[in-house]
């Protein structure tokens, strides 16, 4: 009887379009980072401060990256299309001046084009004075209140919810007395997932959207000077030390008096749905999200697969570096060796030159090697955080096979992926995802040229975080915890743009 590969290479012609998408697709991609200072100490330097910040945070944005400072009030700022290091160098820091406050911010976009004018803190001047924003999420309604303020003589200068955000907060402040109060009234009619942080001519402000889709957290640093970062990592990064978690539908204001929290809009009988991805894909194993350590999380993830798979191998491998833990997991509970069977070039970001199309199985050899000792001749249990449209999955079992590999068995840190993700997460469609377009575990496992294939099941996804905390796994159930768009938002905001 042929193997599933065998019959893979049979069938290799038939996989379909998506088996032939750039080898660089098949990984999710997470909106961005955001990272903020406010200090009362004239011995830090908070553009420096951001600057590393944004460096431990490079893994959540790699398109685009950018700081403002506020130099006495007024904002002073740099942004640019590449990652942190190529966007600022010592001369360009030093001309964002010394201040008390600091907003950055690295990009992946999954609403607006990777341009230069999309890329954030975005600023924006108003009646009252300036305001900087930076945004980590995506707002399901945007599209909605961007016709309105269009409607009412607003003139948008990009394509992202960041500046419809920036509209809603600005149009606000004309109304009320203090930013705070602004930001609490336009806050309140944003869907969606939005984590913020917003720099004022005198006060930081940051809040997080009340399902708490997406993590932020605050740190101090010393006496009256604060730091607050996507990721406990980016604090750790500049020495600051964790202090807590930003609430679901916090706002904290930080200004000369020190730090005070607005609960108004904190609702504590709605459940929270933090991004179970957070913990599987897109933040650093060494961070700490709402009280689950990441790296954790997924070695459990890796021990709940062992047990649902037990699977008769010679060795674990993970693909680097998100699937690691998982596989260290596997191995861990299994009793399978793990060893280290794939090397990636660390010098390549998201971003680098795509192949053509005869050259992307080179592509990938670029990006991850084999180790041919550790897995020439061996049954090989590969451990991935995901398998989203299948390509690069496909490609790195073949490298196993031509290094020599007797067996891959292909194992997934979480559940199939079969619906779009509305909350910042670049899967907007269904029809190229790997799961919608095989009826079984078997066919999955032929198109990827894998002897088998397994998944988390999605009922043990809550294993992955504390007791009784909300997550949202939208993406493979198709239960949304907020209403979604009709159309999604990347379609409209390029539509304009093409226009």
């Amino acid at each position: 009887m042929p193997s599933a590969w065998q019959k893979s290479q049979a069938n290799k012609s038939a996989m379909g379009e998506h088996m032939r998408e750039s080898w660089g697709s098949d990984k999710l991609h997470e909106e961005c980072g955001v990272f903020g200072v406010y200090s009362n100490d004239e011995k830090i330097d908070v553009a420096a401060a951001t600057y590393f910040g944004l460096f431990a945070l490079q893994h959540r944005g790699q398109e685009s990256c950018g700081i403002y400072v506020s130099d006495r009030g007024v904002p002073v700022g740099h942004k640019n299309v590449g990652l942190v290091n190529d966007v600022f160098t010592k001369e360009i820091l030093a001309r964002l001046g010394e201040g008390k406050m600091a907003v950055g911010h690295c990009r992946y976009g999954t609403t607006g084009a990777t341009t230069s004018r999309n890329a954030q803190p975005i600023h924006v001047n108003h009646s009252n004075g300036s305001l900087v924003v930076a945004h980590n999420g995506n707002i399901t309604n945007a599209g909605e209140l961007r016709a309105q303020f269009e409607a009412d003589g607003c003139i948008f200068h990009t394509t992202s919810d960041t500046e419809v955000i920036a509209y809603a907060i600005t149009r606000e402040r004309i109304r009320c007395g203090s930013i705070e109060e602004a930001v609490q009234r336009a806050v309140a009619h944003l869907e969606g997932a939005f984590c913020l942080v917003l720099m004022s001519s005198q006060k930081l402000i940051i809040c997080r959207d009340p399902i708490g889709f997406r993590p932020l957290c605050i740190g101090r640093v010393g006496e009256g000077s604060y730091v607050v970062a996507s990721e406990s990592c980016a604090l750790d990064a500049v020495g600051a030390q964790f202090e807590r978690d930003v609430l679901p539908g916090e706002i904290v204001v930080f200004d000369q008096d020190g730090m005070r929290a607005l609960t108004e809009n904190c609702d504590p009988a709605r459940k929270k749905h933090g991004c179970i991805f957070e913990y599987i894909y897109f933040a650093r194993p060494d961070s700490v999200i709402d009280g689950n350590s990441v790296h954790i999380s997924r070695e459990n993830a890796g021990k709940i697969l062992a047990m649902e798979y037990r699977v008769a191998a010679d060795v674990v491998i993970g693909v680097p570096d998100s699937g690691l833990d998982a596989a260290i997991g596997y191995a861990k509970f299994s009793g399978i060796p793990y060893a280290i069977g794939l090397i990636k070039n660390k010098y390549i970001a998201r971003t680098f030159i795509q192949p053509d199309q005869k050259d992307r199985s080179n592509g990938v050899r670029i990006k991850l090697n084999p180790v041919p000792a550790v897995i020439g001749g061996k049954r090989v249990i590969m451990v991935d955080d995901s398998i989203v449209r299948g390509t690069t999955t496909a490609r790195t079992v073949r490298l196993l096979r031509e290094a020599g590999a007797a067996e891959v068995h292909v194992m997934s840190a979480s559940p199939p992926f079969k619906h779009p993700c509305y909350f910042g997460t670049d899967v907007d469609s269904r029809e190229h995802l790997l799961a919608n377009l095989h009826e079984s575990y078997e066919e999955i496992a032929a198109a990827l040229g894998a002897d088998s294939v397994g998944y988390l099941p999605v009922e043990e996804l809550r294993k992955l975080v504390r007791p009784k905390q909300g997550i949202c796994t939208s993406c493979f159930t198709g239960e949304y915890p907020v209403r979604i768009p009709e159309q999604p938002l990347k379609s409209k905001f390029e539509e304009r743009l093409a226009e």
